[in-house]
């Protein structure tokens, strides 16, 4: 059992409950296609998706995941809620306790926020990704695409390229991949690798060869175009030709690689189109994976709420 309120990180989970979390959410994914998509778990239950950023992959997953588990879905959109006349997270959180919902699923600009919410809150909290800090049900999605075309986690090469430094992807994923035995090399400029991100456990590279050299994964991330202004790089057409990968680049990973991206892919920038479209592109199987894996999270949950009480 998932012995926790809330699931707020992967830098503190053990590869006891990572383990248990991936196997739940196996076991989820074979009950989606087999079209069984009306379960039981959380019959009774609400959660709550308080989203302070937009987001259209993650906000939707989250939903169905929830339906499909049979809880009560409620869509709050900060922007329209008590949040923009001034209430604190705080008070949004105990607003929400009292009307007793089962689940608070949160995102949120300020790396933090959620372990602030799960402090004052009695319901489960998951963080939906909190600023630069983490995302951890991205890296989990990520993590059980990986482990169901090796077959293992540990071993393995995870070449990470693209903005890392604003990557919450990119540090949840280091966090679950390291605790589960695997390696993870990253790239990028100089401006968009955030320091001391080797001593937690990166291996960082100084060409884009040695980062893909070998490698059992491929994973790019959004280079957020928001942050261009900053002065990170140049243009994004300089990035494309010294930092992305082509298919060209793609022949130093080994030949049974996959190529993953959190999305949403800026085509032609961190991948080109081939790349994406790919025959071992496992993008839109991620997309799958991510809904098990909130399900999974949500189902584990609830188990030890009702131990609990």
């Amino acid at each position: 059992m998932l012995k926790r309120k809330d699931l707020l990180g992967l830098i503190d989970l053990t590869a006891e409950e990572l383990t248990e979390i991936l196997d739940e959410a196996s076991q989820m994914k074979k009950r989606l296609k087999s079209g069984n998509k009306n379960l039981t778990d959380l019959k009774g239950k609400t959660a709550t998706i308080l989203f302070y950023e937009n987001s259209t992959r993650t906000r939707t997953s989250f939903e169905l995941a929830a339906k499909y588990l049979g809880a009560t879905v409620i869509n709050i959109a900060a922007g329209s809620s008590s949040v923009a006349k001034g209430e604190t997270l705080v008070d949004t959180g105990k607003t929400l306790d009292a009307q007793l919902n089962d689940f608070l699923i949160m995102r949120h600009p300020m790396g933090g926020a959620p372990y602030l919410l799960a402090k004052v809150a009695k319901a489960g909290v998951l963080n939906a990704g909190d600023g630069m800090n983490e995302h951890p049900t991205q890296a989990l999605l990520d993590m059980l695409t990986m482990r169901e075309t090796f077959g293992k986690l540990s071993g393995l090469k995870v070449a990470i390229l693209g903005d890392i430094k604003h990557s919450r992807v990119a540090k949840s994923n280091l966090f679950g991949l390291k605790t589960m035995g695997a390696d993870v090399y990253m790239y990028a400029p100089e401006t968009l690798i955030p320091k001391g991100i080797d001593k937690l456990g990166a291996k960082l590279c100084s060409t884009r060869e040695e980062a893909l050299d070998g490698a059992d994964v491929v994973m790019g991330l959004r280079i957020q175009l928001e942050r261009q202004q900053a002065g990170n790089f140049p243009t994004l057409n300089e990035y494309a030709e010294f930092y992305g990968v082509n298919g060209k680049l793609l022949s130093y990973a080994k030949p049974n690689a996959i190529i993953m991206h959190p999305g949403p892919v800026n085509r032609g920038v961190e991948l080109t189109g081939k790349v994406i479209d790919h025959e071992k592109s496992r993008i839109e199987e991620q997309v799958f994976s991510g809904i098990a894996v909130r399900m999974a999270v949500l189902k584990l949950l609830n188990e030890y709420r009702e131990y609990v009480k």
